[in-house]
């Protein structure tokens, strides 16, 4: 018998909070992953941000850096958020550019760190700009790229493959919304739909990369290239915490509610985080009731996969963005010691927080990134051990920028 909270095989929204967490320096130093892997991540993300600001001109004024604010909440939708007096963040990445979401810190690092290893191949030795050039884009597309995807992952994916030449194709599931299928097909991805659900739209996506030539396969549910791209986020949050004059430290911990699907995101995220700011940093990942994939797979205490549909669930959810059954075994791998715990979220709670989020704060999220907002007064109530006002807490928006009006609207009764 898997040993998971009734509530949880009851859909209810529940706080699990991890009963096997240890200090951070001791996880880290057995990690099989290290603070320098992150470096030669950075490293890259600087060797290409000539090219991306060639690519897309949005980028222009960073350089070619990708990255969103770290906006400040107001004391009134603080409040709400809290439930009573303290300070609350917003890390936009719902606004991120290029894609609108946070996939793009993954999805386009993989493309670019799978461009880098063809144009070496191929004799590159010149700075990374020079790969916006005829020449490098009629290589690119003798290769194709291939990834499963709810939806956001397969959209950046797509586009940074699309900006430099690539072949595209990107499988998607049941629960992805036919406005991300149709903006995909607009650049030039081919779009392979499935009647299943996210973990056989993968499967089909890796069965299809396997067949051809010259293909690189976006693993969502193993890469250690998008685990890494996400994770140098952490610098640049450390960046702007500074100058916002933010202390995190024991006395003033930072707490980050990070929406949870596969894993893989907040996992990355997760291990910079706890490299940059140790144990004062308390990682929460947020999952809707009916598809929580990572609550499931860490609280069964099993290093095989466990799927939310082996205690009952349906896996059936708006927050479409996190919509998957069974969690990536490696981000849970890497995560298992270092979260805090997880927090379950209905539906209505996440479209509640979206229209909240539009009228309070005037911020475009969807259900998916909603559901950070929803999650921190059931965490704060579960852990009255702490005062919640001498703390940072920090909601990670992951999606929504892009929503198109047709769509955004009805989410707030428009």
């Amino acid at each position: 018998m898997i040993e998971i909270p009734a509530a949880v095989r009851d859909g209810e929204p529940t706080v699990w909070r991890n009963p096997v967490r240890r200090p951070a320096p001791e996880v880290l130093a057995a990690s099989p992953l290290h603070w320098d892997d992150v470096e030669q991540a950075i490293a890259r993300w600087r060797r290409f941000a000539p090219l991306l600001a060639i690519l897309f001109p949005e980028l222009r004024a960073t350089g070619g850096h990708i990255d969103s604010p770290l906006l400040p909440a107001d004391a009134e939708f603080a409040h709400a958020v809290l439930g009573g007096p303290g300070r609350v963040g917003i890390k936009a990445d719902h606004d991120l550019p290029v894609t609108g979401c946070i996939k793009a810190r993954g999805g386009v690092y993989e493309v670019l760190w799978y461009a880098e290893q063809v144009a070496r191949q191929a004799g590159l030795r010149e700075d990374h700009a020079v790969l916006a050039g005829p020449a490098w884009r009629d290589l690119f597309a003798t290769h194709t790229v291939v990834v499963g995807s709810t939806g956001n992952l397969g959209y950046s994916v797509g586009v940074m493959a699309r900006a430099l030449g690539f072949a595209a194709e990107v499988h998607m599931s049941s629960d992805a919304k036919a406005w991300k299928k149709d903006r995909l097909r607009r650049i030039g991805v081919e779009v392979v739909e499935h009647a299943g659900d996210y973990t056989a739209a993968v499967a089909s996506a890796r069965t299809s990369a396997e067949q051809r030539p010259r293909c690189h396969f976006v693993d969502d549910e193993s890469s250690v290239h998008l685990f890494l791209g996400y994770a140098t986020a952490a610098l640049d949050l450390h960046r702007q915490l500074d100058a916002a004059h933010l202390r995190v430290d024991a006395a003033h911990p930072l707490i980050v509610y990070l929406p949870c699907g596969v894993g893989g995101a907040p996992g990355g995220l997760t291990f910079g985080l706890k490299h940059v700011f140790g144990d004062a940093v308390r990682c929460v990942f947020v999952e809707p009731v009916d598809a929580p994939c990572m609550l499931v797979q860490l609280s069964s205490g099993e290093s095989r996969a466990v799927s939310v549909y082996d205690v009952g669930l349906t896996n059936r959810t708006i927050q479409d963005g996190l919509a998957v059954a069974s969690a990536s075994l490696f981000a849970a791998g890497m995560v298992r010691h270092l979260i805090e715990g997880i927090v379950t979220v209905s539906d209505a709670q996440a479209l509640e927080w979206v229209k909240r989020t539009w009228e309070d704060a005037g911020l475009r999220v969807e259900p998916s990134a909603a559901a950070a907002m929803a999650a921190v007064i059931p965490w704060c109530e579960a852990n009255r051990e702490f005062d919640r006002a001498s703390a940072t807490h920090l909601l990670w928006t992951t999606g929504g920028g892009l929503l198109p009006d047709e769509v955004f609207l009805p989410l707030i009764g428009g």
